[in-house]
């Protein structure tokens, strides 16, 4: 296997868990000098371990996406370690339901704040470092709930359509600079959380209209980060790959 990124260094948030840990475990078998970045430091700091322990490079950081301040101690780390940030991956998220009759200000602005804001934090971070090496790969994670429309989910939905609205732009006043942004959104993905989100019946509901019955896992997203971070993607910016087993086709 050839690494498709070797010696890259590349930044992943929500990176204890789920999409994340894949991302995290796949970039480091490709070479990636990965920067597990998670509210969760404890689990940031196992998946580092177990990427040191088999061989690769990850440096652990709790950050909370919320506040830039938490994240710059890992930004600045890596440009005194290696000069250099060469992948985003903006993957941190969260997605209580509420109806939205029931829903209060704060838990509308605790959505935005993580989901969309946390984007805006550590993109405005890393894009300047970018900029000025001409050299970057964004890839933000977004979801499919914003093609079909889900109940209970309207702030989740909404700051998912706002990720990928701000791919789009990105991926126009970056790519000048080589710069290149790209936009995923996964279906349903079998996540270690899934049972504290979503019922059992919620989620067969979901999966039923897939292509396929296989459900889908982290690495299924994690594969399609590895190509949008490499040189094999080139080609691309402003797009949005559904990881979904089909679940919305446009």
């Amino acid at each position: 296997m050839m690494p498709l990124l070797e010696n890259k260094v590349a930044f992943i948030t929500g990176a204890a868990a789920g999409i994340g840990q894949g991302t995290a475990h796949l970039f480091a078998q490709h070479g990636a000098r990965v920067f597990a970045l998670d509210m969760d430091q404890d689990g940031a700091a196992r998946v580092a371990a177990a990427i040191s322990a088999e061989g690769g490079s990850a440096f652990a950081f709790g950050c909370d996406v919320r506040r830039p301040e938490t994240m710059r101690p890992a930004v600045e780390s890596a440009l005194e370690r290696f000069d250099r940030i060469d992948v985003l991956i903006n993957n941190a998220g969260i997605y209580p339901r509420r109806l939205f009759l029931e829903m209060t200000e704060a838990e509308w602005d605790e959505m935005f704040d993580t989901n969309l804001k946390g984007v805006f934090h550590l993109t405005k971070l890393v894009a300047p470092h970018m900029v000025r090496r001409r050299s970057g790969k964004i890839v933000n994670i977004s979801s499919v709930t914003f093609f079909k429309g889900f109940p209970q989910l309207s702030h989740y939905v909404a700051t998912k359509g706002g990720v990928i609205g701000l791919t789009r732009s990105l991926a126009r006043e970056l790519g000048p600079y080589n710069v290149y942004v790209n936009c995923i959104t996964p279906g349903a993905i079998e996540v270690d959380h899934e049972k504290l989100v979503s019922t059992p019946e919620q989620t067969a509901a979901i999966v039923a209209q897939q292509c396929f019955e296989r459900r889908l896992g982290p690495l299924d997203v994690a594969r399609v980060c590895l190509f949008l971070s490499s040189e094999l993607s080139d080609g691309m910016a402003g797009q949005t790959l559904n990881v979904d087993g089909g679940l919305h086709m446009h």
